[in-house]
C-alpha cells in the first residue's frame, strides 16, 4: 500500500527519497504543479537547482519515487488539457465576426 501525505504533504518519505518529476522555468509554475499534485494525493516539493550547462537556474519538481508514474500522468493530462484550451483560444481568434457577416444585404 503506497503511503499517503501527512498535513504538511509529505508523509513519511524523506527527502532523499523523492525523485525529480519534471523541470520548470520558473518558481510559479512549480508551485501550480505541486499543487496539482498534491489535490491528486501525490506528495510534492519544489527544489532549485544550478543547471550547469545553460548557466542558469532550474526548478525541479519532485515526488516519492513511488508515485512517479502517477505524477507523470497528472502532469501530462494537465499539460493536454491546457494545450487543447490554448488551442481553442488560437481558434476562436481566427474567426473575427464582425457586424458584415451579419448584415442582410438582400
Amino acid at each position: 500500500m503506497q503511503e499517503r501525505p501527512n498535513s504538511n504533504g509529505t508523509g513519511q518519505a524523506k527527502v532523499k527519497e523523492f525523485v525529480v518529476v519534471t523541470f520548470v522555468d520558473n518558481v510559479e509554475q512549480a508551485r501550480e504543479y505541486e499543487t496539482l499534485l498534491r489535490l491528486n494525493d501525490i506528495p510534492a516539493v519544489i527544489k532549485e537547482q544550478m543547471d550547469e550547462g545553460a548557466d542558469c537556474r532550474a526548478v525541479a519538481i519532485m515526488v516519492p519515487e513511488d508515485f512517479l508514474d502517477e505524477a507523470h500522468v497528472v502532469i501530462e493530462s494537465q499539460d493536454a488539457y491546457d494545450d487543447f484550451y490554448d488551442y481553442t483560444m488560437e481558434d476562436e481568434d481566427e474567426f473575427d465576426f464582425d457586424n458584415d457577416l451579419l448584415d442582410d444585404e438582400f
